[in-house]
């Protein structure tokens, strides 16, 4: 058996691969903003979530047990919703892979309906920069538009970054 490595291979560098280059929890700075691709949520999705969660209500699924009680289509799963603010949506994780920590917490207030059809416009805006140590706390806003411009998420997330790489 013979040696298939080109002999080029010294040359190679993965770090040359990166989405963008990478910044430490300094580089960062409030006001910035990552936003996720536009994603049309369609019967699939729904379906797809309701078989992943669980979650039978009726709401989710028959539009006729939606309209009787005052909605105009079937309700998108909030959980469903809320996935789209997943800081892996955006470019975020790629800026801060390598001195990501951990996912701490996060909070929502879920503002419109979302339905089958509805465009979602996700974006995670840095709102404060909390060193800590070694450590520091990134804290983003997360929100989603749909189509129409409404607001129908509102919330916040937290990370734990280090510091430095």
């Amino acid at each position: 058996m013979t040696d298939q490595t080109p002999a080029n291979t010294a040359e190679f560098d993965p770090g040359d691969f990166l989405v963008v280059p990478a910044r430490t929890f300094e580089d960062l700075r409030v006001g910035e903003v990552f936003r996720a691709p536009s994603r049309t949520v369609t019967d699939a999705h729904a379906a797809a979530f309701q078989t992943v969660s669980a979650d039978n209500h009726p709401v989710h699924y028959d539009a006729e047990w939606a309209r009787k009680r005052g909605h105009p289509a079937p309700v998108v799963h909030g959980l469903q919703v809320l996935a789209f603010t997943a800081p892996g949506a955006t470019l975020f994780p790629h800026f801060i892979g390598e001195v990501f920590i951990s996912f701490l917490e996060l909070s929502c207030t879920f503002l419109a309906e979302v339905h089958s059809g509805d465009t979602l416009y996700p974006a995670l805006t840095v709102t404060a920069l909390e060193p800590q140590g070694d450590n520091g706390v990134v804290v983003t806003a997360a929100t989603i538009h749909h189509q129409r411009g409404e607001l129908v998420l509102s919330g916040q997330h937290k990370y734990l970054l280090r510091r430095t790489a």
